[in-house]
């Protein structure tokens, strides 16, 4: 059977738009000859998510978005995807806007949740929705804080900045200015009586050395009487210091008291008067005796008798 060339371009026509429409749903991620399975999320904000993005489980990509759309007058967004092949989840799984790379790439991750005993899913059911922050998001959220600490600062140091500002006004640095010098000066004598010590020590090195040399005797002297004191019985010393103390306080007592002569010397006035009379007496009998000295040595051949006694004149008088 000989085609003509009109059914032959027809034949060549279908095909190709055949092959396209495969080519085509293929680089969609939808493959005809596999049976799809149609999930549903819905999302308050969907973060740049857009159709024909990639739906991946632990990774792997199983899928690709087929719709996002407006749910009702909240403003809430529905989003419809495909997962293909045989791996199953159950209906509680969730299904995660997520980040794919630093740019702002979105993609969406179904996360089985293994542990559930929910029944699997099906083609149509509605899993539950999650935004991941991502890598960009935990670096924005760190950024943040940086940020303001950084704002802060900025803050801080322009109000230092505008306080020097206004301190430092041409008086002020002068002031710093002379002040520096001043320093400058007296790090410079400093410099200079550094070096003149250090030439002092070098030409008195030998003497140095006798003195901490005769310090080192001293102090070896004074070691050891400070060990010949310690060998010192002090303690007996201090008794018998006590003991003629407490004798002399008895002595003193007892004079006191009016014991002994020396006691009764001191409490007794009669005794006074009368030894002061006595002395008074021996003092004229003295006087007399240097006045009238025949009067009391005498020799007489003839036994003359002495005259009577006459009182002698005081002196003093």
């Amino acid at each position: 059977m000989k085609l003509s060339k009109e059914v032959k371009v027809g034949i060549l026509t279908v095909v190709a738009i055949a092959l396209f429409i495969f080519g085509y749903s293929y680089l969609k991620g939808s493959n005809l000859l596999e049976d799809n399975r149609i999930y549903y999320a819905v999302y308050d904000n969907v973060e740049g998510l857009t159709k024909s993005a990639p739906v991946t489980i632990n990774g792997l990509r199983v899928g690709n978005i087929d719709d996002i759309k407006f749910l009702d007058d909240s403003g809430r967004l529905i989003v419809k995807f495909h997962v293909n092949g045989d791996f199953s989840f159950s209906s509680e799984s969730t299904a995660s806007v997520y980040s794919t790379s630093l740019i702002g790439g979105k993609a969406l991750a179904i996360v089985p949740n293994f542990e559930s005993t929910a029944i699997a899913a099906k083609s149509g059911d509605t899993l539950r929705s999650k935004l991941d922050k991502g890598l960009q998001g935990e670096v924005m959220d760190q950024f943040i804080p940086l940020k303001d600490k950084i704002e802060h600062m900025v803050v801080s140091a322009d109000s230092v900045l505008v306080a020097v500002n206004k301190t430092l006004n041409p008086d002020a640095r002068a002031a710093i200015t002379s002040s520096l010098e001043e320093l400058n000066k007296t790090l410079v004598e400093f410099k200079a009586l550094s070096r003149n010590a250090n030439t002092l020590l070098a030409d008195n090195k030998e003497s140095l050395g006798r003195t901490i040399k005769n310090l080192d005797v001293t102090t070896e002297n004074f070691a050891k009487i400070s060990d010949t004191l310690a060998q010192v019985e002090i303690a007996g010393t201090v008794k018998q210091l006590e003991e003629t103390i407490g004798k002399f306080n008895s002595v003193m007592d007892k004079v006191s008291n009016g014991e002994g002569s020396l006691g009764k010397l001191m409490t007794d006035d009669e005794l006074y008067t009368n030894l002061e009379r006595a002395t008074e007496q021996a003092a004229d009998l003295l006087q007399d005796m240097k006045l009238n000295p025949k009067r009391y040595v005498h020799f007489s051949v003839f036994g003359k008798r002495p005259g009577p006694y006459e009182e002698p004149e005081d002196p003093t008088k």
